[in-house]
């Protein structure tokens, strides 16, 4: 069943993909089970060479359904993060270029979206991105910790997790959730381009790559999620 949040166009050999609920972006298990086989479909897809992950205007995520989050069901919040950790791993470990167009706020599972992105380029605008768990009385799921460890910059990794600071588009680039940020007008057509530079690349040497490079943090990120899935079965 389609969320209707989720919609993609096709621009030469880079498939775009937009994210707009008309309101934060939330990540439901319908919303990431759609991504999942958008991203699934794109690395099967010999016309396609690279992914575009855009959000809507002022937003990029604000991270996992507090329909769900807030519900008191805990097998069905402990599935959603599962599912949000299936997400980033499978961003992660795209077997095609992945490249976030991070509109706006990017929080929580909405950051950790952007670690799993081959690179973010962001809007130079007012906004929150970071992982606030601790400051709403959460701990970060193991495989979450895993891809921060690896992606964040050791200098910002302290305040970014465990005292759940947020920064703006300018100083998310040090923390390392952003590789750069520009005028926000210009963010998805500059993604776009970034996109279609990578179309360059070889894909079976990029995708063998991406194996060598992460195979370690991918192979401990699906112990995680698989053990968390467990838990939850008994």
């Amino acid at each position: 069943m389609s969320s209707g949040s989720v919609t993609t166009e096709r621009r030469g050999v880079v498939e775009v993909v937009h994210l707009d609920d008309g309101k934060a972006n939330a990540l439901s298990n319908a919303v990431i089970a759609e991504l999942i086989a958008t991203i699934r479909s794109a690395e099967a897809d010999p016309d396609v060479s690279a992914v575009v992950l855009h959000g809507r205007e002022g937003k990029f995520s604000a991270g996992f359904d507090l329909n769900v989050m807030r519900g008191g069901d805990f097998a069905a919040m402990a599935n959603l993060v599962s599912d949000g950790g299936e997400l980033v791993r499978t961003i992660y470990g795209a077997g095609v270029p992945v490249v976030a167009a991070c509109t706006g706020h990017a929080l929580a599972a909405g950051a950790l979206v952007l670690l799993g992105c081959d690179l973010r380029i962001g809007a130079d605008i007012d906004c929150k991105i970071g992982l606030n768990e601790v400051a709403i009385a959460m701990v970060l799921p193991d495989w979450a910790f895993t891809i921060a460890t690896d992606r964040l910059s050791r200098r910002h990794l302290q305040r970014a997790v465990a005292t759940a600071r947020l920064t703006n588009g300018a100083d998310a680039v040090d923390a390392g959730f952003l590789d750069q940020v520009i005028a926000e007008a210009d963010v998805l057509d500059a993604a776009v381009t970034a996109a279609n530079e990578f179309a360059a690349l070889d894909a079976g040497a990029y995708a063998g790559t991406v194996r060598k490079l992460r195979g370690a943090v991918l192979d401990q990120m699906d112990r995680e999620i698989a053990a968390d899935r467990a838990a939850v079965a008994g």
